[in-house]
């Protein structure tokens, strides 16, 4: 566990603190991309209980997160993207942010359960567990394979919201999981390669502290292959329609040529490193439009 002591300087936490805790920006893609889960589902909801269950996919994304900070508080801060964060800077004390973590996870899944079904609740613990205990406590601080393996965390929210409107999981949930996790590689690994000082002054294993710009660069290229593969594929298989395909392709070439252009690449010192951080804003966009076009497809088309 981490041993990170609070600052010296103890400010009294208020409610945007907490919110911080649950990691918003993270939690608008974890939202979004659940509901586009549900909306594609072949099966209507009622829009109470839509509403309910992305209510609970958002608490336990920000449970989750929550979490993550109580645990990486040490290396929160130690990097200057994070260290305005409510631990790090002392405006709140690790046992309110865990007991706050705890909370929201226990009183997510249990809304889930009882509100929505079994099959939703599941995915949504497997999520927040997979997060916390995978990808935070064990893989985060030992391997550069951790975002590899810790994406999954990020890919269930479809499966979720797919889940609780059909109570199951078919094939095209399990290829809209497969786009996140192929996609997490690249978006996270375009960031670590500008912010690489931050990960190396706190001593987590990323990429390209590890096994250097390069190889960072070759893997972000090799990983957009199968990812632009699997935002394609539902539609020649007959899984989603014309207007999802069409612009899941143009979509996903953009984002190969962008991949490229970083992966063929060599930076110089003190290089802004400008192509790296359009492909990371890029892929969020390009995340929020691939999903958004499926909706589009499910219901326009």
């Amino acid at each position: 566990m981490s041993t990170a002591t609070a600052s010296p300087t103890s400010l009294p936490a208020d409610w945007r603190d907490f919110l911080a805790l649950t990691k918003p920006r993270v939690m608008s893609l974890v939202v979004f991309t659940g509901l586009c889960g549900m909306l594609a589902a072949p099966v209507p909801i009622h829009p109470v209980l839509g509403f309910t269950a992305i209510l609970c996919i958002a608490l336990g994304a920000g449970a989750a997160g929550a979490l993550n900070q109580w645990y990486e508080s040490d290396i929160d801060a130690k990097m200057k993207r994070t260290a305005g964060r409510p631990l790090p800077s002392g405006r709140m004390d690790r046992q309110s942010a865990l007991h706050f973590g705890v909370g929201l996870a226990g009183f997510s899944l249990v809304l889930m359960y009882f509100a929505i079904n079994v099959a939703a609740t599941l995915i949504l613990a497997a999520s927040i567990l997979f997060y916390v205990f995978v990808y935070t406590i064990w893989l985060k601080r030992r391997t550069p394979q951790n975002i590899v393996i810790g994406g999954a965390a990020g890919a269930f929210p479809p499966m979720i919201g797919w889940a609780a409107a059909t109570s199951d999981v078919t094939l095209l949930p399990l290829l809209l999981f497969a786009l996140i996790f192929l996609w997490t590689p690249p978006h996270f690994w375009a960031l670590a390669l500008f912010v690489k000082t931050d990960y190396a002054n706190a001593g987590v294993p990323m990429l390209p502290v590890v096994s250097g710009e390069r190889t960072t660069r070759t893997q972000i290229g090799l990983y957009t292959i199968p990812m632009v593969l699997a935002a394609i594929i539902p539609w020649p298989m007959g899984l989603a329609g014309q207007i999802y395909g069409i612009t899941a392709a143009a979509l996903s070439a953009l984002f190969l040529a962008f991949a490229v252009q970083v992966a063929l690449r060599r930076s110089e010192p003190n290089d802004p490193m400008i192509p790296e951080r359009r492909l990371f804003k890029y892929s969020i966009l390009y995340l929020f439009l691939v999903f958004g076009a499926l909706v589009a497809d499910r219901w326009f088309a």
